[in-house]
């Protein structure tokens, strides 16, 4: 069952460079900006894969690549390899390149602008590996999960909260405002004998100090906030969806967050791909009499395109055997156990750490060892649920679903 657990304090996030040592061998991570990739990239990290990892590229929560079991892999010329690719441009900004896009936005050059902005600074390599920043389209899809995010009204939301800060035509100067002044609090915090904090939700009375803050190091005056800013339901982009300009665009759900070569390889035919916080991918900007062959071409490598999928809403840390701590293969038993169905997300994890859990309400499938607790986050009692048989989950996660 779920237990309050002690966080390390060091920031041990791992990156292309500083790699972690999982249960099946050393595991780089790549950040993606915007979760923004050119097919070409992509086909560079299969060949890493295939050549020193398990041959997959698992696609995470904030919408990065994964390499696993990279035991024979030099790190040297990992990093060079990456960086060769495109997607190593700064070596002392490598784990603080954080920043989620919505997935369908039509502008991606604030993004591109924010990402350079932060690797020009050298200040902001101090941030922690888990500051998120987003630039978020106008549905919230992103900025309600990011310590810090830019709305196209000029809003920026603290830690998912609107606190008056209206930055119009301002979002990079406002997000890098935004993340000086959690360096600047955290380490006030830290030297009142504080734990030093990773995000803005643990500095002490975060959103609001940041917003002060920021709205100061900007020269401008906090306004009321906006009481219709609210968390959305998740939106995952599936089949083919229009887009500004008559073009189109193709998502798939990966199942489980996790490509293959065959799926790999269809996907590094797309001149740009965007990864998604769902552990998906679209296809965006094709011209119309392209989206059904792209439909074909994805769903013929094993992605799922269809908004009926199984798989949709539904996903799963790495568990067993790629981490010393699960204590269930949850990959294999969420293949099992998941239907078609619909409501809130599904999240199966294989410890009380959690990993990759989804920042909103969702069904959270916990491994426990005698089996699996079942609870809705936030609100059950996680330490009152009884453990439930593998071949009897997936009858309560349809139950909690449905809210």
């Amino acid at each position: 069952m779920s237990s309050p657990l002690a966080r390390p304090a060091a920031d041990a996030c791992p990156g292309a460079l500083r790699l972690h040592d999982a249960a099946d061998g050393p595991l780089a991570r790549v950040r993606i900006p915007g979760g923004r990739v050119t097919g070409a990239q992509l086909g560079a990290v299969r060949e890493l894969a295939e050549e020193w990892g398990d041959g997959h590229v698992e696609l995470t929560s904030r919408a990065n690549l994964q390499l696993r079991a990279l035991g024979g892999a030099p790190p040297a010329r990992l990093a060079e390899r990456l960086a060769a690719a495109g997607l190593l441009p700064s070596p002392t900004h490598e784990l603080v390149r954080n920043i989620a896009g919505s997935p369908l936005l039509s502008d991606p050059a604030p993004v591109v602008a924010l990402d350079a902005a932060l690797c020009a600074d050298p200040a902001l390599a101090a941030l922690p590996g888990r500051f998120l920043f987003a630039v978020d389209d106008g549905s919230g899809d992103v900025a309600f999960s990011a310590d810090v995010a830019a709305l196209p009204t000029g809003a920026v939301l603290f830690a998912g909260r609107d606190l008056g800060l209206r930055a119009p035509g301002q979002a990079v100067p406002a997000l890098l405002a935004a993340a000086h002044a959690f360096l600047a609090l955290a380490e006030q915090d830290a030297s009142a004998g504080g734990r030093r904090p990773w995000r803005v939700r643990e500095l002490a009375d975060g959103p609001a100090r940041m917003a002060a803050t920021t709205a100061a190091a900007l020269g401008v005056t906090l306004l009321e906030p906006d009481p219709s800013l609210r968390r959305p339901s998740p939106r995952e982009p599936i089949g083919v969806i229009p887009q500004h300009g008559g073009r189109m665009a193709v998502g798939a759900l990966v199942p489980l967050g996790r490509l293959g070569g065959a799926a790999l390889r269809t996907l590094e035919t797309a001149r740009e791909l965007v990864i998604t916080p769902w552990r998906g991918v679209v296809v965006p900007g094709l011209p119309p009499e392209e989206a059904d062959a792209w439909v074909r071409k994805l769903a013929g490598a094993a992605l799922e395109v269809g908004a009926d999928s199984r798989w949709a809403g539904v996903t799963a840390c790495a568990g067993k055997p790629g981490c010393a701590k699960s204590l269930a293969d949850v990959r294999w038993d969420a293949d099992a156990a998941t239907r078609p169905g619909s409501g809130l997300p599904v999240h199966w994890v294989g410890c009380a750490r959690g990993c990759g859990s989804p920042a909103g309400p969702h069904v959270r499938v916990e491994a426990t060892g005698a089996g699996y607790a079942v609870v809705r986050r936030p609100g059950d009692d996680e330490q009152a649920a009884a453990p439930v048989p593998v071949a009897e989950v997936a009858a309560v996660i349809a139950a909690l679903r449905k809210g």
